[in-house]
């Protein structure tokens, strides 16, 4: 029996890890943010931030340059609006990876063997 995922389960275990990663990355490396900082304004802990900067979690790496520019668009508007809009950017980034094909948008992706 073949289980279905949705789309955004699918996204939710292989593409979030990867999004949550990239806007750490980008708040405390491009608008020099401490990890205690970017862990609130993203709603994680300082722990959780610490294993995405050290590539325990979201392993994946993002080379499109498009879409790391989009990135630090959402990290911006996340600091600027002290983190208020952190689903409304996270789905932004969710939609632009999967769009652009950064993860297959193939159905076979979303059954479980």
């Amino acid at each position: 029996m073949n289980m279905i995922r949705t789309p955004c389960e699918y996204m939710m275990w292989n593409g979030l890890p990867v999004i949550r990663k990239e806007l750490a990355k980008s708040m405390i490396t491009g608008f020099g943010l401490n990890q205690k900082e970017a862990a609130k304004k993203l709603g994680l802990t300082p722990a959780a931030v610490c294993q995405y900067i050290s590539k325990k979690r979201g392993r994946v790496q993002i080379t499109d340059g498009a879409l790391k520019k989009e990135i630090t668009i959402s990290a911006e508007r996340i600091i600027q609006n002290n983190g208020k809009n952190i689903t409304i950017e996270t789905c932004r980034i969710c939609r632009i990876m999967r769009s652009n094909g950064f993860f297959p948008k193939n159905q076979d992706i979303y059954s479980n063997e």
